[in-house]
């Protein structure tokens, strides 16, 4: 059996991510591989009742927001993820543990160590084989993210809470540049999408 692989798609907010996860899906279905698509925080009944607090609830402690959308990544690890792989299937996950390092990490200040000490508690210490980050400054993000109506409550954070977050990816990416793929999103939709699938099928030539 082949072994399934594991991508991630990370990035601010208003970059574009979730619509160029169809992009990437649709890229190794056509290859003829069996896929799994899932999300984070979600991809499960826990995940999923999470996600709808993390979004809406206001005054959230960092330590209470890190440890929901760590409980949310445990259950999807066990349950979604790992049988996938296991099964030879490819999963392709709309954001992961990256974005804890970006958001309650950059964004709130929750200590590196704690944050890897978090990470280490995910079954078999999960980690992408391949992540594409897609990145734009903030001032467009917030301009795409308001043009599609009502904000959650990550969208809503201040600027200076944006630029936290996009300065965490960025170092993550310089951390991990044989593992994250930073891609410029900041053109129009059909451009950001060509350039994922480019970037895809290049960081997926050693697997197929």
């Amino acid at each position: 059996m082949n072994k399934g692989r594991f991508i991630s798609l990370e990035g601010g907010e208003g970059v574009g991510k979730t619509t160029c996860v169809e992009s990437v899906a649709d890229r190794i279905r056509g290859w003829g591989l069996e896929l799994v698509v899932t999300r984070e925080p979600g991809g499960t009944s826990l995940g999923e009742g999470l996600r709808s607090l993390l979004l809406q609830t206001r005054d959230l402690a960092a330590e209470a927001e890190l440890l929901m959308m760590f409980a949310a990544r445990i259950q999807h690890v066990r349950d979604v993820i790992l049988p996938a792989l296991d099964r030879g299937c490819w999963v392709v996950s709309d954001r992961f543990t990256d974005s804890s390092y970006a958001y309650q990490g950059g964004g709130r200040g929750v200590s590196v160590a704690t944050l890897r000490f978090m990470e280490n508690l995910l079954p078999g210490s999960l980690r992408p084989d391949l992540t594409l980050l897609l990145d734009a400054p903030v001032e467009i993000g917030q301009a795409r993210a308001r043009a599609r109506g009502a904000m959650d409550r990550f969208e809503s954070e201040a600027r200076v809470f944006q630029e936290r977050v996009r300065s965490a990816y960025l170092e993550r990416a310089a951390e991990f540049p044989e593992r994250i793929v930073v891609i410029d999103a900041s053109e129009a939709v059909a451009c950001v999408r060509s350039r994922v699938v480019a970037a895809l099928e290049r960081g997926c030539a050693r697997w197929i």
